[in-house]
């Protein structure tokens, strides 16, 4: 009865704590705060300077006293301290008009954590101001958030391609029958087109770059008329600034070996799959979340390699929150779904 009482005048909120951004939902209230996953300190004295979109523009623009970082690596904590400061900064923010009633909180973690890393994401929440913690797989939330029947007896397929992680479920009747998670993803492609740059033209570029050049151009499957772009770096030759000319055919190339990883993770989730579910995904395919999603051609390319329909979610990048939103929202509904798959701090 108390917990019912505070959370009418808490704003209980779901957070997908991703590598590349963090989001939140306010139950009731819906999205309202989406940062990158960034925090800029002070080297000597580990002070917090700037998180969130702001510390995102200092990344590799910082003096040296100064130096901004990601604190989740892979989808886990790399950085215990700055990860706390970060979520204590959103919460805050969110929840700053009622400071004295600490609200209930929902986050979004990869399946494949270990439980060291579950509890240094609880403890996190909870020295950041949280009242309660639940944890709850991404690919569940992902399916929550797209509106798939999971409590259904059949199967329903969720390959969510996030900044860190690609994970891979098979889920029916309110539990993952199957589940897979690489920390191959986003940041992993970035890093490959970083690495062709560095090979192929001898061109430093940066992760910021890189990103842009995989979301201005970059496919995965021949999309018919091929694009270019400019790309502006500094020559490893002469360490002088240099501009060159990329085409979507090369990003194609350089991702090659990344984007396979990802497509051998699907098939071998299916090839785990119980045949009576797996005949469900004859007709009811998968379904892509995550802002891998948006890459071009990966829907037609994962189609290609598992003969099956492929549906894009239509808010990919926000799968994850919406899933941790409406859990909150619709507690008694997923009663069975938060037994299976929710650990309460």
């Amino acid at each position: 009865m108390l917990d019912l009482f505070l959370g009418l005048f808490s704003n209980d909120m779901g957070i997908d704590l991703g590598t590349a951004n963090t989001l939140v939902y306010v139950k009731n209230q819906g999205i309202v705060l989406r940062e990158p996953s960034v925090v800029a300190i002070e080297k000597n004295t580990k002070q917090v300077l700037a998180i969130g979109a702001e510390a995102k523009r200092m990344l590799g623009k910082t003096p040296a006293n100064i130096v901004a970082i990601r604190p989740l690596r892979n989808g886990v904590i790399a950085d215990f301290e700055v990860t706390q400061a970060m979520i204590r900064h959103f919460i805050r923010r969110v929840h700053n008009r009622k400071s004295l009633l600490h609200p209930r909180v929902v986050i979004g973690i990869p399946s494949g954590i270990t439980e060291v890393e579950r509890r240094a994401v609880r403890d996190s929440a909870q020295q950041a101001g949280a009242r309660e913690v639940y944890l709850i797989e991404e690919p569940m939330a992902a399916a929550i958030g797209a509106d798939l029947p999971i409590e259904d007896p059949s199967a329903n397929m969720v390959v969510d391609i996030g900044g860190g992680t690609t994970e891979v479920a098979i889920i029916s009747m309110g539990g993952m029958v199957v589940s897979k998670s690489i920390d191959v993803a986003g940041d992993e492609m970035d890093e490959a087109i970083v690495q062709y740059f560095r090979k192929r033209y001898n061109l430093m570029i940066g992760e910021t770059t890189a990103e842009n050049v995989k979301i201005e151009i970059g496919s995965v499957y021949p999309m018919g008329e091929e694009k270019s772009m400019e790309v502006k770096g500094r020559d490893q030759v002469t360490g002088l600034p240099r501009t060159i000319t990329i085409t979507s055919e090369e990003v194609r190339q350089a991702l090659l070996v990344a984007v396979k990883t990802i497509v051998d993770t699907v098939k071998n989730a299916l090839e785990e799959t119980p045949a009576e579910l797996a005949a469900d995904l004859v007709d009811r395919g998968l379904v892509l979340a995550g802002g891998g999603a948006l890459l071009r051609g990966i829907p037609a390319l994962l189609s290609r390699e598992t003969d099956l329909p492929v549906h894009v979610t239509p808010e990919p990048l926000d799968c994850v929150v919406l899933g941790t939103g409406k859990f909150l929202e619709e507690i008694e509904r997923f009663d069975n779904v938060r037994k299976r798959t929710f650990l309460a701090a």
